[in-house]
């Protein structure tokens, strides 16, 4: 009878946890995270404990992964609503009585300091996920305005405060589940073109539009001088346009097949500026070159991919359009922060995944891929 009663082994009982992790997905995010381990280690050199927090925080966003992933798609639907209740009243309370930083007003003390915008990055397609699957099979024009409302209110607390770098995300995340919600081409193609013409305007008339004194309406002066300075950054080598031209040097210096594992002149000098979090592509690119960069690249690629594959096959409409906005943001992150590296986009600060130092976006990025998991192990539940 004592053999009835007997627990079955460790493996077993965890067997059906482990089931939550994707093996391509989890392989992406390893070697991205290796990756970034050996980048901090040699950018992060003269940076104290930098590296070991960094390790610290990546173990803390594993962590975070693993329990989201035992959440069921239906019952992460339940947090959608006052999960962006609760982010868009922490705006407003920022908006209140934050904390200012460098001219931002972006944290609130409650105990501790936090960063309430983090939370929309995940909030934002949950709401709205949770808002189109309520409408599954009547969707209105009506309910994509509705959409575009939910969207632009966080959208317009975290521009003012300012932080342009997290509205970025934010605004991706929820296009992004507008978009695959079916929203009409038609609709989509006009602000595209309008913005294309935008770019070519500010591009063929940039000596008249960054006079000095000539102000551009709705942007903050900052906000005006990195677009100017995106366009030319020797106007103001030692300033403004330090920062993009010391990442430019160092992804160029890195040739094909870069300097070496702590051979990097500009980031052991400390030419590049923010080494090692918004500029630590550039410090990866100089020591690793045009091979190591292709292979990061690669790396997002595949994760990107998977991501999208997950969607694709998720089993409810909510699982489909969360999974698709939250591979979505892994892709704007990648994009952006390389784009302003390597001087295509302008600087708005938004780290690398995985790579940047940053303990609140890695537990972030963790969620997020705890919420990719969760929608593959459904998937296949659903399948057995």
């Amino acid at each position: 009878m004592s053999a009835v009663f007997e627990k079955p082994p460790l493996a077993q009982r965890l067997a059906p946890m482990l089931q939550g992790f994707d093996g391509p997905l989890a392989f992406a995010c390893l070697v991205l995270a290796c990756a970034g381990l050996v980048t901090m280690y040699s950018s992060g050199y003269d940076y104290g404990t930098r590296f070991s927090d960094h390790a610290r925080n990546m173990v803390l966003a594993t962590i975070v992964m693993f329990v989201v992933a035992q959440v069921p798609p239906q019952r992460l639907m339940s947090f959608a609503v006052p999960l962006y209740t609760l982010g868009l009243a922490l705006l407003v309370a920022v908006a209140v009585f934050g904390i200012t930083k460098k001219g931002a007003k972006r944290w609130l003390n409650v105990g501790i300091t936090i960063q309430p915008s983090e939370i929309l990055k995940i909030a934002m397609p949950l709401m709205l996920a949770w808002w189109f699957q309520k409408r599954e099979g009547q969707l209105r024009p009506l309910d994509f305005i509705v959409a575009m409302v939910l969207l632009a209110v966080p959208i317009a607390l975290i521009v003012k405060q300012p932080d342009l770098g997290t509205a970025v995300l934010v605004l991706a995340a929820g296009l992004a589940v507008i978009f695959f919600a079916g929203l009409s081409w038609k609709l989509i193609v006009p602000p595209v073109v309008l913005m294309i013409a935008l770019v070519v305007c500010v591009a063929v008339f940039e000596s008249d539009l960054c006079a000095p004194g000539f102000r551009w309406p709705v942007l903050h002066d900052y906000q005006q001088q990195r677009i100017c300075t995106l366009l030319d950054p020797t106007k103001d080598p030692l300033g403004k346009g330090f920062h993009i031209i010391q990442g430019m040097i160092a992804i160029g210096s890195g040739g094909f097949l870069g300097k070496g594992f702590m051979q990097g002149t500009q980031t052991h000098l400390e030419f590049i500026p923010e080494r090692t979090t918004d500029f630590i592509f550039a410090s990866f690119s100089e020591e690793f070159g045009l091979i190591g960069n292709l292979g990061l690249i690669a790396a997002f690629m595949f994760l990107v991919f998977r991501g999208l594959s997950i969607a694709l096959d998720a089993p409810t409409l909510f699982a489909r359009l969360l999974a698709g906005a939250i591979t979505m943001i892994f892709f704007t992150y990648a994009f952006v922060n390389m784009g302003m590296v390597s001087g295509i986009l302008p600087v708005v600060g938004v780290p690398l995944p995985f790579i940047s130092y940053g303990g609140t976006a890695m537990a972030t990025l963790g969620m997020g891929l705890g919420i990719l998991m969760s929608i593959a192990k459904s998937k296949r539940l659903v399948q057995s």
